[in-house]
């Protein structure tokens, strides 16, 4: 016995100090191509170096999400651009020198650093059709001052940011109306199409050349450096350090050209974010395809039971909350009528909050990205129908029936569960399944905080404009609603009562 013991514990000895050897690093990157490629790179380098654990949480949003999520220690590291950093992320510094000594002195009492300059340079510009742009001669930013017809069609982003779209007005004397806002990888075909006249670009976008268009010159050079560094929490390379120094060796290692070929192997070839880091980090350059994988190849990649793991997770768990608390809601709003107006109007008023807007929200009050948020923000969003139905169910009752089962001399609660909640029981199970089926469809918006599930798939393919990738991700939400609504065609004949099914 005593043998036993000293080898359990040896054993645990081992496995502590195995665990605690291994180092993780949590990497975020932002929703377009350049920066999940990055993101990707950023992971797998880290890895290389043997003992670390390194995470991609993929496309967790705008820069304000990713920061948030930087600072509470969601994730220890992403790549950002020194333009953003001075001009949105520290506003209090009144755009603080773009060198990284002037930075990190802002960003120190943050708890943050920025290091590792990557090599390029990717700055915004405008950009529209060449054939416009001719017939106009428009060569400079100046040029678009005196036109009020131009349509602009300009990212979320970019309207909002202080070096964006109130910037460009300030200092070139924009005359035309409030842009559209359109998601960035959608605003070129939209421009190709005719639909918008103006976009906003990245210097490195493969696009700019495929679809021949002509960046109009900042000929007031509003528009900062924008250097990709790597923004990190200042504890990482002490607390990491074989990922860090591995991290090092992506110092000035990619140029402008190699960043647009990458992002043009997303784009335009349609490889994965972790073959092109892979071919990247071999040295072996752009790795060549001969077709893109098929539909199917696709539908039911190597990620497809992980992220019905996740997804299925997401729901599941939020609708048993929902139910949890949202029938006890309702039968307090149908027996007090004083609740009724506060309870219905309270659950009514969290279903229009918009999901990202809510998720945004969470993350700086739960101090976390991921599952937590996605979980309460589904389970605020879950209660409107089952709390409705239950009292809509209970409150419908005949006065008759309520009669008969008072003058059997049943106590209050007997009479709630024996009489009551079963002739209820209907409409109870069609808002538990409504809540279900509309949880699936909101679940996609939790990928955009790191939550997983199949709105990974969603927001990769409008960060590609890739169709195949968004419909591999909304088809199979599709299905699994589907899937519930059977399930619950099962559940309702166990729970209501044979003479009360339709």
């Amino acid at each position: 016995m005593r043998l036993h013991a000293i080898a359990l514990g040896l054993l645990f000895v081992l496995l502590t100090a195995s665990a605690r050897a291994e180092e993780t690093v949590h990497v975020g990157s932002k929703r377009f191509t350049e920066s999940y490629v990055l993101g990707e790179i950023v992971r797998t380098a880290a890895e290389r170096a043997g003992g670390v654990r390194a995470v991609h949480h993929q496309g967790l949003g705008n820069t304000g999400i990713v920061f948030s999520a930087l600072k509470s220690g969601n994730i220890d590291v992403y790549a950002e651009y020194t333009g953003t950093i001075a001009r949105e992320l520290l506003p209090h510094a009144n755009g603080a020198a773009l060198d990284l000594e002037s930075l990190n002195r802002e960003l120190g009492p943050l708890g943050l650093e920025a290091g590792v300059p990557l090599g390029f340079n990717d700055t915004y510009a405008l950009a529209l059709r060449s054939d416009v742009a001719n017939a106009h001669g428009f060569r400079n930013l100046s040029d678009l001052a005196p036109h009020t017809d131009l349509r602009f069609g300009l990212s979320q982003e970019f309207l909002e940011r202080s070096d964006g779209w109130p910037a460009l007005v300030s200092t070139y004397r924009m005359k035309a109306s409030r842009p559209r806002a359109i998601e960035h990888a959608l605003a070129y075909k939209a421009l190709v199409n005719g639909d918008i006249d103006v976009v906003d670009v990245y210097s490195t976008d493969p696009k700019i050349e495929e679809e021949h268009l002509l960046v109009l010159d900042d000929d007031k050079h509003l528009f900062p450096r924008y250097d990709a560094v790597l923004l990190y929490r200042s504890d990482l390379p002490a607390r990491a350090p074989r990922a860090w120094a591995a991290l090092q060796t992506l110092k000035g290692a990619i140029d402008e050209k190699r960043m647009t070929r990458m992002n043009a192997d997303a784009e335009v070839r349609g490889l994965s974010f972790d073959a092109i880091a892979t071919s990247f980090l071999a040295g072996s350059g752009t790795q060549e395809v001969s077709a893109r994988p098929s539909f199917l190849a696709r539908l039911f990649g190597g990620d497809f039971l992980r992220l019905t793991y996740e997804h299925l997770l997401l729901v599941a768990v939020s609708v048993a909350l929902g139910t949890f608390v949202g029938v006890p809601l309702g039968i307090w709003a149908a027996y007090r009528r004083g609740a009724t107006q506060p309870i219905l109007g309270a659950v009514g008023i969290l279903q229009t909050i918009p999901s990202l807007a809510l998720l945004a929200f969470l993350i700086p009050i739960l101090h976390r990205i991921g599952i937590a948020p996605a979980l309460v923000a589904l389970f605020l969003y879950s209660l409107l129908p089952i709390v409705r139905n239950t009292y809509t169910g209970l409150s419908d009752i005949a006065p008759s029936l309520r009669e008969s089962a008072l003058a059997l001399g049943l106590p209050r609660v007997a009479r709630l569960r024996l009489v009551e909640l079963p002739l209820a029981s209907r409409a109870i199970v069609a808002g538990v399944k409504t809540s279900a089926v509309i949880s699936v469809g909101t679940a996609t918006i939790a990928a955009f905080i790191g939550a997983g599930g199949y709105g990974e798939r969603i927001a990769s393919g409008l960060a590609l404009s890739d169709n195949d990738l968004l419909l591999a991700g909304a088809i199979p939400a599709a299905a699994m609603a589907l899937l519930f609504e059977a399930l619950f065609g099962v559940v309702e004949r166990w729970i209501i009562p044979r003479p009360l099914r339709g």
